[in-house]
């Protein structure tokens, strides 16, 4: 599987701008709603959702340069306190 944790949205092979991934990343819900919506949009009219999809992107990608990358970095990660708790010192302490 291919590690898309650092490829911009835009960038990644699996999305289309990355619009309904971005919204739903940034609102807390599953980004296949918002995709469902616009499928059942594009049935009804095509122009309509293209222009909504775009404008959204066009929002997306304002949001995204305006407010970059929001706190991510100041938040330490998952595997430092992993590494810290199974390194060899912390059983040599214990034992």
């Amino acid at each position: 599987m291919q590690d898309n944790t650092n490829t911009p949205l835009p960038l990644r092979n699996d999305t289309i701008l990355g619009v309904c991934e971005a919204i739903g990343e940034d609102f807390g819900f599953n980004p296949n709603f918002l995709r469902i919506a616009l499928c059942v949009l594009v049935i009804w009219s095509p122009m309509v959702s293209f222009a909504i999809y775009f404008g959204l992107g066009a929002f997306v990608a304002a949001s995204r340069l305006l407010f970059p990358d929001r706190g991510s970095s100041s938040a330490p990660s998952v595997t430092e306190h992993g590494r810290a708790a199974n390194s060899d010192e912390s059983v040599k302490i214990a034992a």
